[in-house]
Protein backbone atom coordinates (compact mmCIF):
# COMPACT_ATOMS: atom_id res chain seq x y z
CA UNK A 1 0.00 0.00 0.00
CA UNK A 2 2.90 2.33 0.91
CA UNK A 3 4.73 1.83 -2.32
CA UNK A 4 1.00 2.85 -4.30
CA UNK A 5 0.84 6.04 -2.12
CA UNK A 6 4.04 6.93 -3.17
CA UNK A 7 3.51 6.38 -6.39
CA UNK A 8 0.25 8.14 -6.66
CA UNK A 9 1.97 11.43 -4.91
CA UNK A 10 4.75 11.57 -7.50
CA UNK A 11 2.49 11.63 -9.97
CA UNK A 12 0.02 13.99 -9.00
CA UNK A 13 3.24 16.49 -8.08
CA UNK A 14 4.31 15.25 -11.59
CA UNK A 15 1.19 17.05 -13.26
CA UNK A 16 0.74 20.19 -11.19
CA UNK A 17 4.35 20.78 -12.24
CA UNK A 18 3.64 20.36 -16.01
CA UNK A 19 0.17 21.81 -15.94
CA UNK A 20 1.50 25.15 -14.07
CA UNK A 21 4.92 25.00 -16.54
CA UNK A 22 1.90 25.16 -19.48
CA UNK A 23 0.53 28.04 -17.94
CA UNK A 24 3.56 30.11 -17.45
CA UNK A 25 4.63 29.19 -21.36
CA UNK A 26 0.60 30.10 -21.92
CA UNK A 27 1.19 33.48 -20.13
CA UNK A 28 4.83 34.08 -22.31
CA UNK A 29 3.39 33.49 -25.22
CA UNK A 30 0.23 35.74 -25.01
CA UNK A 31 2.25 38.43 -23.67
CA UNK A 32 4.43 38.05 -27.03
CA UNK A 33 1.95 38.82 -28.49
CA UNK A 34 0.34 41.69 -26.93
CA UNK A 35 -2.69 39.89 -25.46
CA UNK A 36 -2.27 41.00 -21.85
CA UNK A 37 -5.51 39.80 -20.89
CA UNK A 38 -5.03 36.22 -21.98
CA UNK A 39 -1.75 36.26 -19.77
CA UNK A 40 -3.32 37.54 -16.61
CA UNK A 41 -5.74 34.78 -16.87
CA UNK A 42 -3.19 32.24 -17.58
CA UNK A 43 -1.03 33.80 -14.30
CA UNK A 44 -4.04 33.00 -12.27
CA UNK A 45 -4.68 29.80 -13.30
CA UNK A 46 -0.84 29.09 -12.25
CA UNK A 47 -1.13 31.09 -8.75
CA UNK A 48 -2.59 28.30 -6.85
CA UNK A 49 -0.47 26.02 -7.77
CA UNK A 50 2.85 28.61 -7.19
CA UNK A 51 3.74 26.91 -3.53
CA UNK A 52 4.50 23.97 -5.32
CA UNK A 53 6.61 24.67 -7.45
CA UNK A 54 10.30 25.05 -7.79
CA UNK A 55 12.20 28.81 -7.59
CA UNK A 56 12.86 28.75 -11.57
CA UNK A 57 9.12 28.47 -11.92
CA UNK A 58 8.54 30.26 -9.53
CA UNK A 59 11.05 33.05 -10.79
CA UNK A 60 9.32 33.30 -13.72
CA UNK A 61 5.90 33.51 -12.61
CA UNK A 62 6.81 36.86 -11.13
CA UNK A 63 8.58 37.93 -13.85
CA UNK A 64 5.42 37.63 -15.97
CA UNK A 65 3.39 38.97 -13.40
CA UNK A 66 5.51 42.32 -13.49
CA UNK A 67 4.69 42.63 -17.49
CA UNK A 68 1.37 42.11 -17.02
CA UNK A 69 0.46 44.50 -14.25
CA UNK A 70 2.65 47.45 -15.79
CA UNK A 71 1.24 46.49 -19.32
CA UNK A 72 -2.60 46.82 -18.00
CA UNK A 73 -2.69 50.16 -16.60
CA UNK A 74 0.02 52.00 -17.03
CA UNK A 75 -1.06 54.95 -15.22
CA UNK A 76 -2.29 52.99 -12.07
CA UNK A 77 0.19 53.75 -8.84
CA UNK A 78 -1.68 50.62 -7.40
CA UNK A 79 -0.60 48.26 -10.55
CA UNK A 80 3.03 50.17 -11.31
CA UNK A 81 3.62 49.29 -7.35
CA UNK A 82 2.20 45.78 -7.79
CA UNK A 83 4.28 45.21 -11.25
CA UNK A 84 7.66 46.92 -9.29
CA UNK A 85 7.33 44.04 -5.91
CA UNK A 86 6.82 41.56 -8.49
CA UNK A 87 9.92 42.00 -10.25
CA UNK A 88 11.82 42.48 -6.99
CA UNK A 89 10.27 39.22 -5.74
CA UNK A 90 12.19 37.59 -9.00
CA UNK A 91 15.53 39.37 -8.07
CA UNK A 92 14.95 38.29 -4.17
CA UNK A 93 13.78 34.14 -5.36
CA UNK A 94 17.10 33.92 -8.15
CA UNK A 95 19.59 35.81 -5.11
CA UNK A 96 18.38 33.37 -2.83
CA UNK A 97 18.68 29.62 -5.41
CA UNK A 98 21.67 31.31 -6.98
CA UNK A 99 19.97 31.66 -10.26
CA UNK A 100 19.99 34.64 -12.76
CA UNK A 101 18.04 34.20 -15.21
CA UNK A 102 15.33 36.88 -15.11
CA UNK A 103 17.09 39.35 -12.44
CA UNK A 104 19.03 41.54 -14.89
CA UNK A 105 15.63 41.64 -17.17
CA UNK A 106 13.96 42.65 -13.91
CA UNK A 107 16.44 45.17 -12.92
CA UNK A 108 16.22 46.77 -15.93
CA UNK A 109 12.25 46.59 -16.21
CA UNK A 110 11.88 48.43 -12.83
CA UNK A 111 14.49 51.35 -13.57
CA UNK A 112 12.16 51.67 -16.73
CA UNK A 113 8.75 51.88 -14.43
CA UNK A 114 10.63 54.31 -11.44
CA UNK A 115 12.19 56.40 -14.92
CA UNK A 116 8.39 56.70 -16.03
CA UNK A 117 7.43 57.41 -12.30
CA UNK A 118 9.55 60.51 -12.02
CA UNK A 119 8.83 61.65 -15.48
CA UNK A 120 4.97 61.56 -14.73
CA UNK A 121 6.09 63.29 -11.15
CA UNK A 122 7.71 66.40 -13.19
CA UNK A 123 4.54 66.88 -15.37
CA UNK A 124 2.25 67.35 -12.38
CA UNK A 125 4.41 69.34 -10.80
CA UNK A 126 4.76 71.53 -13.02
CA UNK A 127 1.12 71.49 -13.14
CA UNK A 128 1.15 71.87 -9.69
CA UNK A 129 -0.22 68.91 -9.02
CA UNK A 130 1.50 68.25 -6.05
CA UNK A 131 -0.50 65.73 -4.23
CA UNK A 132 -0.32 63.46 -7.52
CA UNK A 133 3.68 64.23 -7.79
CA UNK A 134 4.36 63.11 -4.00
CA UNK A 135 2.58 60.22 -4.40
CA UNK A 136 5.07 59.16 -7.57
CA UNK A 137 7.86 60.19 -6.11
CA UNK A 138 6.98 58.41 -2.65
CA UNK A 139 6.47 54.62 -5.19
CA UNK A 140 10.10 55.67 -6.85
CA UNK A 141 11.39 55.39 -3.58
CA UNK A 142 9.99 52.37 -2.12
CA UNK A 143 10.83 50.28 -5.18
CA UNK A 144 14.45 51.09 -4.13
CA UNK A 145 14.87 52.44 -0.69
CA UNK A 146 18.35 53.02 -1.66
CA UNK A 147 17.70 56.32 -3.99
CA UNK A 148 16.77 58.76 -0.50
CA UNK A 149 16.53 61.51 -3.01
CA UNK A 150 12.83 60.52 -4.73
CA UNK A 151 11.46 60.38 -0.66
CA UNK A 152 13.25 63.33 -0.24
CA UNK A 153 11.31 64.79 -3.44
CA UNK A 154 8.37 63.65 -2.51
CA UNK A 155 8.44 65.12 0.56
CA UNK A 156 8.90 68.83 -0.85
CA UNK A 157 5.77 68.21 -3.34
CA UNK A 158 3.85 67.52 0.21
CA UNK A 159 4.59 70.49 1.32
CA UNK A 160 3.96 72.83 -1.53
CA UNK A 161 0.47 70.56 -1.67
CA UNK A 162 -0.01 71.86 1.39
CA UNK A 163 -0.44 68.40 3.06
CA UNK A 164 1.68 69.19 5.89
CA UNK A 165 0.96 65.98 7.55
CA UNK A 166 2.55 63.72 4.77
CA UNK A 167 5.41 66.00 4.34
CA UNK A 168 5.85 65.47 8.54
CA UNK A 169 5.58 61.69 7.56
CA UNK A 170 8.12 62.07 5.12
CA UNK A 171 10.41 64.06 6.82
CA UNK A 172 10.69 61.81 9.88
CA UNK A 173 11.28 59.12 7.62
CA UNK A 174 14.43 60.68 6.20
CA UNK A 175 15.32 61.67 9.03
CA UNK A 176 15.29 58.17 10.68
CA UNK A 177 17.35 56.77 7.69
CA UNK A 178 19.94 59.70 8.22
CA UNK A 179 19.62 61.74 5.03
CA UNK A 180 22.44 64.12 4.16
CA UNK A 181 21.50 64.46 0.30
CA UNK A 182 25.40 65.09 -0.36
CA UNK A 183 26.24 64.21 -3.80
CA UNK A 184 29.37 65.31 -5.74
CA UNK A 185 29.40 68.13 -8.77
CA UNK A 186 31.96 67.65 -11.01
CA UNK A 187 33.94 71.13 -12.24
CA UNK A 188 36.69 72.24 -14.17
CA UNK A 189 38.12 75.81 -15.30
CA UNK A 190 37.29 76.70 -18.94
CA UNK A 191 40.90 77.34 -20.55
CA UNK A 192 39.92 80.32 -22.39
CA UNK A 193 37.24 82.36 -20.27
CA UNK A 194 39.30 80.89 -16.93
CA UNK A 195 35.80 80.41 -15.44
CA UNK A 196 34.97 77.15 -13.48
CA UNK A 197 32.31 75.46 -14.92
CA UNK A 198 30.21 72.47 -13.46
CA UNK A 199 29.64 69.55 -15.70
CA UNK A 200 26.85 66.66 -15.46
CA UNK A 201 29.20 63.77 -14.57
CA UNK A 202 32.68 63.08 -13.96
CA UNK A 203 33.58 61.44 -17.12
CA UNK A 204 32.21 64.37 -19.42
CA UNK A 205 34.52 66.66 -16.84
CA UNK A 206 37.83 64.52 -17.43
CA UNK A 207 37.24 63.98 -21.01
CA UNK A 208 36.41 67.89 -21.63
CA UNK A 209 40.27 68.01 -19.01
CA UNK A 210 41.45 65.66 -21.58
CA UNK A 211 41.02 67.67 -24.61
CA UNK A 212 42.74 70.32 -23.35
CA UNK A 213 40.21 72.78 -23.60
CA UNK A 214 39.77 72.59 -19.67
CA UNK A 215 42.07 72.23 -16.70
CA UNK A 216 42.09 72.51 -13.15
CA UNK A 217 39.60 69.38 -12.81
CA UNK A 218 38.05 69.54 -9.14
CA UNK A 219 34.91 67.89 -7.37
CA UNK A 220 32.54 69.99 -5.07
CA UNK A 221 30.40 68.08 -2.08
CA UNK A 222 27.27 69.89 -2.13
CA UNK A 223 26.18 70.59 1.46
CA UNK A 224 24.08 68.48 3.67
CA UNK A 225 20.49 68.92 3.45
CA UNK A 226 20.23 67.55 7.18
CA UNK A 227 19.52 70.94 8.46
CA UNK A 228 16.63 71.66 5.85
CA UNK A 229 15.46 68.33 6.86
CA UNK A 230 15.60 69.02 10.36
CA UNK A 231 14.35 73.03 9.79
CA UNK A 232 10.87 71.67 7.71
CA UNK A 233 10.17 69.28 10.36
CA UNK A 234 10.17 72.37 12.51
CA UNK A 235 8.82 74.37 10.31
CA UNK A 236 5.30 71.72 9.76
CA UNK A 237 5.33 72.05 13.87
CA UNK A 238 5.08 75.70 14.33
CA UNK A 239 2.46 75.93 11.74
CA UNK A 240 0.31 73.14 13.62
CA UNK A 241 1.07 75.83 16.31
CA UNK A 242 3.78 72.88 18.10
CA UNK A 243 6.22 75.05 18.83
CA UNK A 244 8.16 72.94 21.54
CA UNK A 245 8.00 70.06 19.29
CA UNK A 246 9.32 72.23 16.42
CA UNK A 247 12.55 73.04 18.98
CA UNK A 248 12.95 69.68 19.90
CA UNK A 249 13.17 68.27 16.50
CA UNK A 250 16.45 70.78 15.89
CA UNK A 251 17.77 69.72 19.46
CA UNK A 252 17.37 65.99 18.35
CA UNK A 253 19.09 67.08 15.11
CA UNK A 254 22.34 68.57 16.92
CA UNK A 255 23.13 66.10 19.16
CA UNK A 256 25.58 64.43 16.86
CA UNK A 257 26.16 67.70 15.33
CA UNK A 258 26.26 70.60 17.27
CA UNK A 259 28.60 72.85 15.33
CA UNK A 260 26.45 71.67 11.95
CA UNK A 261 26.11 74.65 10.30
CA UNK A 262 23.07 73.85 8.48
CA UNK A 263 21.65 72.38 11.57
CA UNK A 264 22.92 75.67 13.18
CA UNK A 265 20.90 78.03 10.44
CA UNK A 266 17.46 75.98 10.53
CA UNK A 267 17.74 76.54 14.36
CA UNK A 268 17.81 80.12 13.41
CA UNK A 269 14.92 80.15 11.00
CA UNK A 270 13.27 78.97 13.68
CA UNK A 271 13.42 81.36 16.52
CA UNK A 272 13.53 83.97 13.59
CA UNK A 273 9.89 83.01 12.89
CA UNK A 274 9.00 82.50 16.46
CA UNK A 275 9.64 86.18 16.98
CA UNK A 276 13.00 85.86 18.74
CA UNK A 277 15.36 87.95 17.05
CA UNK A 278 17.70 88.17 19.57
CA UNK A 279 18.25 84.30 19.08
CA UNK A 280 18.38 84.65 15.70
CA UNK A 281 20.96 87.01 15.44
CA UNK A 282 23.06 85.18 17.93
CA UNK A 283 22.92 82.28 16.05
CA UNK A 284 23.56 83.60 12.78
CA UNK A 285 26.83 85.21 14.23
CA UNK A 286 27.82 81.46 15.47
CA UNK A 287 27.74 80.29 12.04
CA UNK A 288 29.48 82.81 10.13
CA UNK A 289 32.19 82.36 13.23
CA UNK A 290 32.91 79.02 13.04
CA UNK A 291 33.42 79.43 8.72
CA UNK A 292 34.45 82.67 8.11
CA UNK A 293 35.52 82.05 4.42
CA UNK A 294 33.22 79.45 3.15
CA UNK A 295 31.13 81.02 0.30
CA UNK A 296 28.59 78.32 -0.31
CA UNK A 297 27.89 78.61 3.36
CA UNK A 298 28.12 82.62 2.78
CA UNK A 299 26.03 82.58 0.24
CA UNK A 300 23.43 80.10 2.61
CA UNK A 301 23.11 82.65 4.75
CA UNK A 302 22.29 84.80 2.13
CA UNK A 303 19.36 83.07 1.11
CA UNK A 304 18.03 82.61 4.59
CA UNK A 305 18.44 86.10 4.97
CA UNK A 306 16.68 86.82 2.07
CA UNK A 307 13.91 84.64 3.05
CA UNK A 308 13.31 86.18 5.63
CA UNK A 309 13.14 89.61 4.94
CA UNK A 310 16.27 90.79 5.65
CA UNK A 311 18.07 91.92 2.24
CA UNK A 312 20.51 94.21 3.79
CA UNK A 313 22.05 91.40 5.53
CA UNK A 314 21.89 88.94 2.34
CA UNK A 315 23.43 91.76 0.00
CA UNK A 316 26.68 91.91 2.59
CA UNK A 317 26.85 87.81 2.74
CA UNK A 318 26.33 87.56 -1.34
CA UNK A 319 29.03 90.16 -1.78
CA UNK A 320 31.61 88.18 0.72
CA UNK A 321 31.02 84.95 -1.13
CA UNK A 322 32.03 87.04 -4.27
CA UNK A 323 35.15 88.23 -3.06
CA UNK A 324 36.00 84.63 -2.01
CA UNK A 325 34.47 83.24 -5.43
CA UNK A 326 34.24 85.80 -7.95
CA UNK A 327 32.68 84.06 -10.72
CA UNK A 328 29.86 83.05 -7.85
CA UNK A 329 26.83 82.96 -10.52
CA UNK A 330 24.07 82.34 -8.33
CA UNK A 331 25.76 85.26 -5.74
CA UNK A 332 25.64 87.45 -8.87
CA UNK A 333 21.69 86.57 -9.94
CA UNK A 334 20.51 87.12 -6.24
CA UNK A 335 22.17 90.12 -5.49
CA UNK A 336 20.69 91.37 -8.98
CA UNK A 337 17.52 90.25 -8.37
CA UNK A 338 17.48 92.11 -4.96
CA UNK A 339 18.41 94.95 -6.25
CA UNK A 340 16.19 95.45 -8.90
CA UNK A 341 13.01 94.36 -6.18
CA UNK A 342 13.59 98.12 -5.33
CA UNK A 343 11.94 99.18 -8.39
CA UNK A 344 8.65 97.78 -6.75
CA UNK A 345 8.26 100.74 -4.45
CA UNK A 346 9.14 103.50 -6.89
CA UNK A 347 6.77 102.10 -9.46
CA UNK A 348 4.16 102.57 -6.81
CA UNK A 349 4.80 106.09 -5.37
CA UNK A 350 5.47 107.05 -9.50
CA UNK A 351 1.42 105.56 -9.67
CA UNK A 352 0.14 107.59 -7.06
CA UNK A 353 1.38 110.75 -8.59
CA UNK A 354 -0.86 113.24 -9.69
CA UNK A 355 -0.44 115.98 -12.14
CA UNK A 356 0.85 118.69 -10.50
CA UNK A 357 4.27 120.46 -11.20
CA UNK A 358 5.82 119.06 -7.82
CA UNK A 359 4.30 115.56 -8.93
CA UNK A 360 6.32 115.99 -12.58
CA UNK A 361 9.02 116.87 -10.84
CA UNK A 362 9.07 113.59 -8.18
CA UNK A 363 8.64 111.87 -11.40
CA UNK A 364 11.65 112.70 -12.82
CA UNK A 365 13.53 112.13 -9.20
CA UNK A 366 12.04 108.57 -9.07
CA UNK A 367 12.63 108.04 -12.56
CA UNK A 368 16.63 108.86 -12.57
CA UNK A 369 16.16 106.28 -9.24
CA UNK A 370 15.01 103.36 -11.35
CA UNK A 371 17.75 103.77 -13.58
CA UNK A 372 20.28 103.82 -11.18
CA UNK A 373 18.94 100.87 -9.77
CA UNK A 374 19.15 99.24 -12.96
CA UNK A 375 22.72 100.54 -13.71
CA UNK A 376 23.63 98.94 -10.09
CA UNK A 377 22.26 95.74 -11.11
CA UNK A 378 23.89 95.62 -14.60
CA UNK A 379 27.34 94.29 -13.72
CA UNK A 380 25.90 91.09 -11.74
CA UNK A 381 23.74 90.31 -14.80
CA UNK A 382 26.54 90.55 -16.69
CA UNK A 383 29.04 88.86 -14.46
CA UNK A 384 26.57 85.69 -13.79
CA UNK A 385 26.41 85.51 -18.00
CA UNK A 386 30.31 85.16 -18.16
CA UNK A 387 30.06 82.24 -16.06
CA UNK A 388 26.80 80.61 -17.42
CA UNK A 389 26.01 82.56 -21.06
CA UNK A 390 22.86 80.52 -21.63
CA UNK A 391 20.92 81.80 -18.94
CA UNK A 392 17.65 82.80 -20.81
CA UNK A 393 16.20 84.59 -17.84
CA UNK A 394 19.34 87.09 -17.36
CA UNK A 395 19.66 87.92 -21.19
CA UNK A 396 15.98 89.11 -21.08
CA UNK A 397 16.68 90.77 -17.82
CA UNK A 398 19.26 92.36 -19.59
CA UNK A 399 17.72 93.23 -22.38
CA UNK A 400 14.44 94.83 -20.37
CA UNK A 401 17.26 97.18 -18.30
CA UNK A 402 19.06 98.23 -21.49
CA UNK A 403 15.87 99.04 -23.46
CA UNK A 404 14.89 101.23 -20.67
CA UNK A 405 18.30 102.77 -20.27
CA UNK A 406 18.40 103.43 -24.04
CA UNK A 407 21.86 101.38 -24.13
CA UNK A 408 22.83 100.24 -27.96
CA UNK A 409 23.46 96.72 -25.50
CA UNK A 410 19.77 96.06 -26.25
CA UNK A 411 19.73 95.10 -29.56
CA UNK A 412 22.72 92.61 -28.98
CA UNK A 413 20.41 91.11 -25.85
CA UNK A 414 17.43 91.04 -28.30
CA UNK A 415 19.27 88.92 -30.56
CA UNK A 416 21.00 86.21 -27.93
CA UNK A 417 17.23 85.53 -26.45
CA UNK A 418 16.19 84.83 -29.79
CA UNK A 419 18.65 82.74 -30.49
CA UNK A 420 18.67 81.13 -26.91
CA UNK A 421 14.88 80.74 -27.52
CA UNK A 422 15.43 78.63 -30.70
CA UNK A 423 14.44 81.91 -33.15
CA UNK A 424 11.09 82.11 -31.74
Amino acid sequence: MKTKFFVVLFLTISAIGFSQKQALKAAAKALKSGNVEVASDALKAAEGQLEAADEKMKAQYYFLKGQVMSASNSDSLEKIEGAANAYNKVIEIEKKSGNSKYTAEADKKILTLRQALVESAIKDQNAKDFKSASEKLYLGYSTNKQDTTYLYYAAGNAVNGKDYDTALKYYEELKTIGFNGVTTEYYATNKESGVAEAFGDKQTRDLSVKSGTYIKPEDRLTDSKRGEVAKNIALIYISQGKDEEAMKAIEDAKKDNPNDSALLQAEADVFYKLGNIAKYKEIMEKIVANDPENPDLLYNLGVSASRLGDNDQALKYYEKALELRPDFNAAQINIASIILNGEVALNEEMNNLGTSNADYKKFDELKKQKQDLYRKAVPYLEGALKTKPDNVEAVRTLMQIFYQLDDPKADEMKSKLKALEGGN
